[in-house]
This record gives structure tokens, sequence and C-alpha cells, in this order.
């Protein structure tokens, strides 16, 4: 199974004994002073899903309750004890969707990955793909024998704070910030203070997704992003959650060393000991080992 599968395989597939299919969805809320919460997607998943999916809760038992930064990773132990609820075990193969933009997939399967997971793939389009091509809905809850499911840590896959302002003047690392260019250039905020993390270059997650919501060819997200496929590279977004399917795409094209940092801004901006820069990216921000 690729890590991208399109509507067409996962119609075939439906019914494989082995297949785990996860609805990962959250739903966010904007509110009227321009700030935003984000609440389960238990309920639209309750209305409307795929035929024999099961239902990811990112705003329950697959992030850390406890954190105070919105959807911070449980420990690899509590992480795999979650998804083996779901019924996914070590033989297992899974696939994921959201409703829209494929955030919420990617993070699931970002952190399968770091916990040593990889028969896991995106639905290309999600379910705006599915439902665009009128295949068949359901409202009936799925729920499917626990399994166990094997935690093999890659502590690698995820950075820190720490790492992160260690890497500010490493032009050896790429660091990659996944929000639109207005949210990167400082022109609008949904965080404590506006503009990027010194030495990041923007390419937004939301232009690897072509008009239908499908993510765009090869060749042309091999173009976005250049630079040493070796190098240590890391993804942020606001909350971690684009910058996750960035992490996919720098995974399918062949980077080697990819990371999320998946406290990303509303830790960063929220500590004014840490320096960010307001404007579009400069010369010695953009340079060719950074992409």
């Amino acid at each position: 199974m690729d890590t991208l599968v399109t509507t067409d395989w996962l119609s075939q597939h439906l019914n494989d004994p082995d297949l785990v299919l996860l609805d990962c969805n959250v739903h966010t809320e904007m509110e009227e002073n321009g700030g935003f919460h984000n609440i389960s997607g238990r309920s639209e998943y309750e209305n409307e899903h795929i035929p024999n999916a099961g239902f990811a809760d990112l705003k329950g038992e697959l992030s850390d309750s406890n954190n105070p930064i919105e959807f911070s990773p449980p420990t690899p132990e509590k992480f795999c004890s979650a998804m083996g609820t779901l019924g996914v075990g070590d033989n297992s193969r899974v696939v994921l969707y959201d409703t829209d933009a494929t955030g919420w997939a990617a993070r699931v399967w970002w952190m399968l990955r770091w916990v040593g997971f990889d028969r896991a793939a995106l639905l290309d389009g999600g379910l705006k793909a599915w439902k665009t091509e009128d295949r068949p809905l359901s409202n009936e809850p799925v729920n499917r024998p626990a399994k166990h499911l094997t935690p093999a840590p890659r502590p690698e896959l995820i950075a820190d704070r720490n790492e992160v302002l260690a890497d500010i003047n490493d032009a050896t690392v790429n660091l990659i910030d996944t929000t639109p260019e207005p949210y990167y250039s400082g022109d609008v905020t949904m965080y404590q203070r506006p503009g990027h993390i010194p030495g990041a270059v923007n390419i937004c997650a939301i232009d690897l997704l072509d008009e239908s919501g499908h993510y765009r060819p090869f060749n042309e997200l091999a173009a976005m992003h250049k630079g040493d496929r070796n190098a240590r590279t890391i993804t942020y977004c606001g909350g971690g959650i684009m910058a996750s399917s960035s992490a996919f795409v720098l995974t399918r094209l062949g980077f080697t060393d990819v990371a999320v940092y998946t406290a990303s801004l509303q830790e960063w901006a929220a500590d004014p000991s840490n320096p960010m820069v307001v404007g579009a990216s400069s010369t010695n921000e953009a340079t060719t080992t950074r992409m």
C-alpha cells in the first residue's frame, strides 16, 4: 500500500479484514474577535462518514489533555494504546482521512510514524473527494475489536522548542514555516505575536494541494521543495497540524530527516524570549541550503 491512496483504491479495499479506516476530522470555529477554537469532529462523523470508518479523536485520546499546548502528543505508549482501542495492531494497514485540507489526517499519520508504524496512508482528497464522486456514506458507528500496537518510538520525528532555537543559526538545517504568506510575514496573526521564526522559509501547506483538495503531482511538489534531502528539516505552523501535511509530502519526496515542531507558534509566539521576524524572508534566510 502506498502512503497516499485514491478513492478508487479505497473503494476496492474497504472491506479488507486488515484495513482500519479512520476519520480524523477536527472542526475549527472562528470567533467574532478574529480568534478561533477547535472542537472534536465526532458529531460530524456521527452524521456521515465513509462506510467502515472509525473515529480518531485528536481532541480526545490522541492528545495529551494535561498539556496546555493544544494537540500535544501523548506518550508513545498512550498513543499506541489509543490506536489499539481503535483496532490498529502491528499487522494492520491504516487509511486516514478528514473532511478538507488533509492536515488532521496527516497529523495522525505523522504520529503513527513517530511511534514506529509505517503501514499507514492518507486518502487523497479526503471525504470531500469521496462525496464529490457520489460514493456511499454511512452514519453507523464502527467499533473494531481492540488490538495491540507495539511502540517503537522515533523521537527524532518531533522537534521541540530547544532544538528549533538551537537551529536558528544553523545553515545546515531547513526550517519551513507552512502557514499562509500573510501569517508568515506578520500582516495577519492568530497567535500571541506576528511573524515567523528567524531562518524559516515559507512553503504554505495549503499550496501543496490543488483546487480539488488533492495533493499536487509529484514533480510540482518536488519543485516546491529544493535543497539537501538528507539535511535536518523541521516544519511548523500554528499548532503543528498543517506542518504534518508538509512533513508527509517531504517524506514522500525522499527527505530522510524530517521533524514536526508539534507545539509550533502556539508555544513559540507565547514566549517573548523566542525571537520572531516580521516581513518577507530576507536573502540570508532563504539560502539555497535552506530550500
